[in-house]
């Protein structure tokens, strides 16, 4: 991290202590929480006074996320969006589009000690966390690029499935959430909000007990432990059967249905095997499967399965009574799958 803090760390009752100290008047704590909202730098916050601006900017960096790069896919207009930080570490995100809006995807960690077989983000391991400003500048940034404001928000729904594992910097987080809640910043309610996890089972739990109900999402996989193992570092500490209690929970704290992410791997877990036994152990449960083909990635050796299988599999679990869709493949001509572009770009570096 760099010396200077991030301002978009503080909600405007920290912000009305900070200027407190800065002999500054209360109203300012809305202005510069308003203005930080709008995505801009603290040195384009007009409205308040030039000499407030240089003070702030002597302890607080003036952009912590900054846009570097974007690519746009041909097949279906998502946009990538890879983002500089301001100790120089790279992260990425992505933008979405659908009938009901902007879904924007982003990072909640440089880089991911979880190491899934599939997913890119894990090569190289973790860097460090994010902070909560951090993730909300993220979107801060992307919905002022995209023409948003806090009144009109081009970003819609937000969903914390990029870089990193969520529940592994769980107070940054929780933090973050709470934040793009607030009524004088974006306002985005948490339940346009869908968290992600590999499956962290005390943190499930303890999420159930903050009253933000966002969608939690579960990425399974597979539905037997030892194969879950082989490709899910997590796996070998926690159990299926205790990532399903732990979901029950957050049903019965939140009334808040699950969903779980499910990537089909050729070969890998996407059998009739793996098909009933998931209706065995998700039958009956408030819980909903979405089911993802692969993005490949280079690095891995993984496949993803066909789209004629994937409709298979998907008919057997709707067959067996389990509500399902298979994803539509977004991004695949750019990078789209997590860490793909990061990976690129840091490689890119490297060889030149």
């Amino acid at each position: 991290m760099s010396d200077m803090a991030v301002l978009q760390d503080y909600n405007i009752e920290q912000l009305n202590n900070l200027l407190g100290e800065l002999g500054e008047k209360p109203y300012r704590a809305k202005q510069i929480f308003q203005g930080l909202a709008l995505g801009l730098k603290i040195s384009e916050i007009t409205n308040i006074g030039k000499d407030l601006r240089e003070r702030l900017l002597e302890n607080f960096v003036d952009c912590p996320v900054e846009i570097i790069e974007t690519k746009v896919s041909a097949i279906d207009g998502t946009e990538k969006f890879l983002f500089k930080l301001s100790d120089g570490n790279i992260i990425e995100g992505v933008a979405m589009k659908y009938k009901y809006g902007i879904t924007q995807c982003v990072s909640t960690q440089v880089g991911c000690r979880m190491g899934c077989a599939f997913c890119a983000s894990g090569i190289g391991g973790l860097v460090r966390n994010l902070t909560a400003g951090e993730i909300l500048s993220e979107i801060y940034a992307v919905n002022r690029y995209l023409g948003g404001t806090r009144e009109k928000r081009a970003v819609t729904n937000i969903v914390l499935m990029g870089s990193g594992e969520p529940l592994d910097n769980y107070d940054n987080v929780v933090k973050f959430i709470k934040l793009l809640a607030d009524k004088d910043g974006l306002n985005v309610s948490p339940r346009n909000v869908s968290l992600s996890t590999c499956g962290i089972v005390p943190n499930i739990i303890r999420l159930s007990e903050e009253n933000i109900d966002v969608n939690l999402t579960v990425s399974l996989h597979n539905p037997f432990d030892d194969g879950r193992k082989t490709i899910m570092p997590i796996a070998n500490k926690y159990k299926v059967s205790e990532i399903l209690s732990a979901c029950d929970v957050y049903f019965e704290k939140t009334g808040r249905r699950f969903i779980f992410e499910y990537s089909l791997c050729k070969g890998v877990n996407d059998s009739k095997t793996h098909a009933d036994e998931l209706i065995r152990i998700l039958r009956g449960r408030p819980c909903h499967v979405n089911l993802i083909r692969l993005n490949a990635v280079k690095e891995k050796a993984l496949e993803g399965t066909s789209e004629k299988d994937a409709y298979k599999f998907s008919a057997m679990l709707e067959k067996g009574g389990l509500s399902v869709t298979v994803r539509r493949q977004m991004g695949a001509d750019i990078d789209g799958a997590c860490g793909q572009l990061r990976r690129n770009y840091i490689s890119g570096i490297k060889d030149d």
